[in-house]
């Protein structure tokens, strides 16, 4: 079971399940003891439900295509029936929701086990999983260091073989940001693409997940990508599957290559040098390749960033504080997350619809660029995997100081709705995985499915599990 486990991406443990090679209970057995014997060192999963999930599988979970495949959701902005959604927040600690959201169901109808839920920063508001709840997940590639966030708990236990895949989140880079880290595959779908519920409340935020390979996540969209009765907003749907788009010839591309930040500023040579090795690999595979940038209005792209997640969250604290019958107490929020929710309580309706007028501003300035080139491809991080700590969500300067290099190349995709995708095709001085991001026009996740899965055929990465964990 064990080479099973750690040698087949989700899709191939899937298909042995298919086959009757092993039986869905005994994959979901093992994972479970996965989790009792690898968690308490990377502290990747932060509730579990092993009696209910054992008996979901002997009741019959749905003849999907990812039957019997063990499977956890993020603890942020998605409920599981029965366990908690913390949000990684003190506030809700006791929250137990009493229903599945959209996502999970589709999940489960495609016969996914939902084993339990995994860690996240307080509010997805950093770039690094080290809650005061829960405390900080660890990155098996060195556990001195982060596995990223907000989806850190997420990475953290693909990348330590807890899990073949994970569902994530992405409002800022909290997909490609921990795949970056831990040497995952990390796809941020377009804004309205997956059935995250009502995509006005937190415009910026997409759901998906941290998968070992493109033709994992392609599936998983599949999974998650048909638009349901009431959606507010719907999303022109694919010609054909997103799996059949793994090993479809993406065509001659032009290909635009930046080394830089939005303002121009430098990024780690070592995330730079990642880019330009496999410039040099889609040159040789016949792409059009050249240095170019989209024109980011750096002042326009402040107003929706700021305040994207930030009104969500807040009418989320006053309505937990309303259910609770209280009011905000000190403890109930770490220092950065009170920062926001003070701040937010300032701002008016006026401000937010402003922030909404610019971010359709931004999407149609980036997207302008889309018009000339097929790809845009640049650093998934403009700096190295952080020591925990560094980024210190209990410290309003930490962040202040030492956030901006991990999102700054991200964050613009969300503000503009494109997708964009993060692959481990680098690595940096101390042999720590360094991401490669690459960013599509509004919609096409299928060229971005294609050309990454041309990528991972040049430039294979391991599947395998980081263990026993290193540092």
């Amino acid at each position: 079971m064990e080479e099973l486990f750690d040698k087949r991406d989700m899709t191939g443990l899937a298909q042995a399940i298919s086959d009757g090679e092993v039986s869905a209970r005994e994959v979901v057995e093992f994972a479970l003891d996965r989790i009792g014997k690898r968690n308490p060192t990377v502290n990747a999963l932060v509730a579990t439900r092993a009696d209910e999930v054992l008996s979901e599988v002997d009741a019959g979970l749905p003849e999907g295509p990812l039957h019997g495949v063990p499977f956890a959701i993020k603890d942020l902005g998605a409920d599981v029936a029965g366990l908690p959604t913390t949000n990684g927040s003190r506030l809700f600690a006791d929250a137990t929701a009493d229903a599945d959201s959209p996502i999970v169901s589709a999940y489960r109808r495609a016969g996914l086990a939902v084993v339990g839920k995994t860690n996240t920063p307080e509010w997805g508001q950093n770039a690094s999983t080290e809650p005061a709840l829960f405390g900080p997940a660890r990155n098996p590639h060195d556990l001195s260091r982060s596995p990223g966030g907000s989806s850190g708990g997420a990475s953290a236990a693909v990348a330590a073989g807890i899990l073949p895949a994970a569902h994530a989140s992405d409002g800022g880079g909290s997909i490609r940001i921990p795949s970056a880290m831990t040497g995952l595959v990390g796809l941020k779908p377009s804004r309205g693409r997956t059935c995250a519920g009502n995509p006005l409340g937190a415009p910026l935020s997409v759901q998906h997940a941290v998968t070992r390979s493109v033709r994992d996540s392609a599936l998983l969209l599949d999974v998650v990508s048909a638009p349901r009765i009431g959606d507010p907003v719907t999303i022109v749907q694919p010609a054909r599957t997103y799996a059949a788009e793994v090993g479809a010839d993406p065509g001659t591309l032009r290909v635009a290559t930046m080394t830089h930040f939005p303002d121009g500023g430098p990024v780690h040579e070592d995330c730079a040098a990642a880019v330009e090795d496999i410039a040099a690999v889609l040159s040789g595979l016949g792409h059009r390749v050249a240095p170019g940038a989209p024109t980011f209005p750096l002042d326009d792209m402040v107003a929706p960033m700021s305040m994207g997640m930030a009104v969500s969250m807040t009418a989320s604290v006053d309505a937990r504080l309303a259910a609770l019958g209280r009011d905000l107490r000190d403890d109930d929020l770490e220092a950065v997350g009170r920062m926001i929710y003070e701040r937010t309580k300032t701002l008016s309706a006026a401000d937010f619809g402003i922030a909404l007028d610019k971010l359709a501003s931004v999407a149609g300035t980036v997207g302008a660029f889309f018009a000339d080139h097929d790809l845009l491809m640049l650093p998934t991080l403009g700096a190295l995997t952080p020591p925990l700590g560094l980024l210190d969500a209990g410290s309003v300067e930490a962040i202040w100081t030492h956030g901006a290099v991990y999102g700054g190349l991200t964050s613009p995709f969300n503000i503009t709705g494109q997708p964009a995708i993060s692959l481990p095709l680098g690595t940096d001085r101390d042999g720590m995985p360094v991401g490669v991001q690459l960013v599509a026009a509004f919609g096409r996740e299928d060229l971005l499915i294609r050309v990454a899965a041309q990528l991972e055929r040049e430039r294979p990465w391991p599947i395998t599990p980081v263990w026993p964990a290193r540092g």
